[in-house]
């Protein structure tokens, strides 16, 4: 199957990405709907990524290897799977920067937004924070404790990550 520059771009993204949602696709590639990821996926993609058990978004090897792209989250192949590298968006990268490290108290959505303002003098919506905090747990990299709301904070130190950033 030969893909358009559309596509390998595209399969790009996935490969970056992974694991990724409908969602996170829609966002990058600029569509109107979770549907209209899915279908594109099927139509344009359906050799080369899978759904995990989880349902996330995941390239295949040959994918991997057609694209000159590194996947989001590389490990030390002696560390059970930590990640030791992601690829992120910059605002994935600053919430890891603020984020309370593995062994602090979780911290709320708010409270990464207000450490992001002042840290970093942006105002991202909550929303982008919230989702930012999910991806990068999908990642691996944060975990998620319920409280009152749920919280949270980084799994790994952040001496022993490499965060790269994506576009």
């Amino acid at each position: 199957m030969t893909l358009s520059e559309e596509a390998t771009e595209r399969l790009a993204d996935v490969v970056e990405l992974q694991p990724t949602k409908n969602s996170e696709l829609q966002d990058r590639w600029s569509m109107e709907s979770g549907s209209e990821v899915h279908q594109y996926l099927e139509n344009e993609l359906g050799d080369y990524y899978y759904r995990d058990d989880n349902s996330l978004i995941r390239a295949t090897a040959e994918a991997a290897d057609l694209v000159d792209v590194e996947p989001g989250i590389e490990s030390h192949p002696d560390d059970d799977g930590v990640p030791s590298r992601i690829r992120v968006p910059e605002l994935q990268s600053q919430i890891v920067a603020v984020l309370a490290g593995p062994k602090e108290e979780s911290e709320s959505v708010v409270s990464v937004l207000h450490k992001l303002r002042d840290e970093f003098d942006v105002d991202p919506e909550s929303e982008a924070v919230r989702s930012g905090l999910q991806s990068l747990r999908r990642k691996g990299v944060v975990e998620v404790e319920y409280r009152t709301v749920p919280t949270f904070r980084l799994t790994v130190e952040r001496e022993d990550l490499e965060v790269d950033i994506s576009d």
